[in-house]
């Protein structure tokens, strides 16, 4: 999927690709969602410009796609291609989930291998890799413990369990670990993204349709509870089911009943029912997003994936699986870290999560096989603060003399301010607006972070809320 506003650079990619690639072209946001949803199977790779309308000269409805496109479809490699090409823009496309950033103008040609390079990874991905334990899930930080202790817990039960958790941070692979440890793991596993499909098909496709249902139903068709029989079904981003949905959903997990679309007779659902969600749903059942009876239904069980900052040295136990992992598909060389490089790794603390690190693992294998990474080279691939990448490799009293020294206009009220709102508005794209998980990414308590957003509306910096 190409997603750029310009006519002429739509048409010269699909042209120069086309002989290796089924294209298909979006021109915004909303179009490039639409064509998704309406797409029976997505597109493997996706190459996004960032400055989109209604605001082409701003990187906001990029940011904004590359979150959504992910929300869709977990697998797809993105790497954006854009003018925009400011090191802040391209550090915090990486960390939203993109994969790499190419920097308008580029040769078909360049752009051809990196699409290929990303073919690649993502074959290897899907074959069976040899984890750290059973579950797949790498780790030995107490957190991570005490997550498998759950899981080990509540797979052989016939109960929901809800996994909540950052974007990026393997809902997913939980998911996939309690369907391994479950008795009847032989059964069916059908994965259903609740944020994939245009809202006016969710019901016929989780419950299926009758034959003249609605415009263009040519046959009967039945739905992801009927395929599923009696195996489990997980609902990914089970917190973008609209309201009338969620009733149908509560009547299934109360007595399994449904019914499909446009057919009277009841049918029953013997599925077990795994449920995922980025959001707060408990945030979401206040602000009356969410049902009540069915948060409580979903949340027999819950299990909290833990963010990769809280994970301590599980960080470089990830790093290692994933360049050795990664180094051996694409043939390459694995990379070291020089001493100052895995300190920066180590109190980096990987707003985007596991994608993130396994993204920035990828491209530094790319980038330096066999070669021992700098604490620069490194810092290039994160999203740190300007004053932070530029004082990479001083010490902090150095850093603020230096800094004082070469300013004439220092203002350090503005440099803090400027700081807080950047941090803010990250921590806002990646909670997608929601500000009890946002106030957890920031360390601060929900109400201290709502004063600090008013303060610094009234100094007429961004409008997160709105953003």
């Amino acid at each position: 999927m190409i997603v750029d506003d310009d006519t002429l650079i739509r048409d010269s990619l699909h042209l120069a690709l086309s002989d290796s690639f089924e294209v298909h072209l979006a021109e915004n946001r909303n179009q490039a969602i639409k064509l998704l949803r309406s797409m029976e199977t997505p597109p493997q790779l996706a190459l996004v410009d960032l400055g989109l309308p209604p605001t082409p000269h701003r990187p906001t409805e990029g940011f904004r796609l590359i979150s959504e496109l992910l929300a869709h479809s977990p697998d797809i490699k993105i790497i954006v291609l854009s003018g925009q090409d400011d090191d802040n823009n391209a550090r915090h496309a990486r960390t939203l989930g993109a994969t790499d950033f190419i920097a308008k103008p580029c040769s078909p040609k360049d752009i051809k291998f990196q699409l290929q390079n990303a073919l690649l990874i993502q074959a290897s991905e899907h074959e069976n890799t040899a984890d750290i334990d059973l579950l797949g899930i790498v780790g030995l930080s107490l957190p991570i413990q005490a997550m498998r202790n759950q899981i080990t817990l509540y797979a052989p039960t016939p109960f929901p369990v809800l996994i909540e958790g950052e974007s990026g941070s393997g809902k997913e692979r939980v998911a996939a670990a309690i369907q391994g440890l479950n008795p009847n793991s032989k059964a069916p596993f059908l994965i259903f993204n609740c944020a994939a499909i245009s809202p006016n098909l969710l019901a016929s496709t989780l419950f299926g349709h009758t034959k003249g249902a609605f415009t263009g139903a040519n046959q009967a068709q039945s739905g992801f509870f009927e395929d599923a029989a009696d195996g489990t079904l997980f609902l990914d981003e089970i917190g973008e089911l609209p309201p009338d949905l969620q009733a149908n959903l509560l009547r299934v997990l109360e007595n399994g009943e449904y019914q499909r679309v446009g057919e009277t007779i009841t049918r029953k659902s013997r599925a077990r029912i795994l449920a995922a969600t980025n959001r707060d749903l408990r945030q979401e059942v206040r602000a009356g997003n969410f049902r009540t009876d069915l948060y409580h239904r979903l949340s027999v069980f819950t299990i909290q994936v833990p963010p990769l900052r809280e994970l301590g040295s599980d960080k470089l136990l990830l790093l290692d699986h994933f360049r050795n992992y990664y180094a051996k598909e694409i043939k390459r060389a694995p990379f070291e870290l020089q001493p100052q490089a895995q300190q920066l790794w180590e109190s980096y603390p990987f707003p985007g999560n596991t994608r993130e690190l396994r993204n920035i693992t990828i491209r530094l294998i790319t980038k330096y096989p066999g070669l021992k990474v700098t604490e620069e080279q490194l810092a290039a691939e994160l999203d740190l603060p300007n004053n932070a990448k530029s004082e990479i490799g001083a010490d902090p009293l150095t850093q603020a003399r230096q800094t004082l020294q070469q300013s004439n206009n220092f203002n350090l009220d503005e440099m803090l301010s400027e700081q807080t709102s950047r941090y803010i508005q990250v921590a806002m794209e990646l909670s997608h607006n929601n500000i009890s998980v946002a106030a957890k990414l920031l360390g601060m308590n929900r109400t201290t972070l709502y004063s600090r957003m008013e303060s610094l509306q009234k100094q007429q910096k961004p409008n997160f809320t709105e953003q």
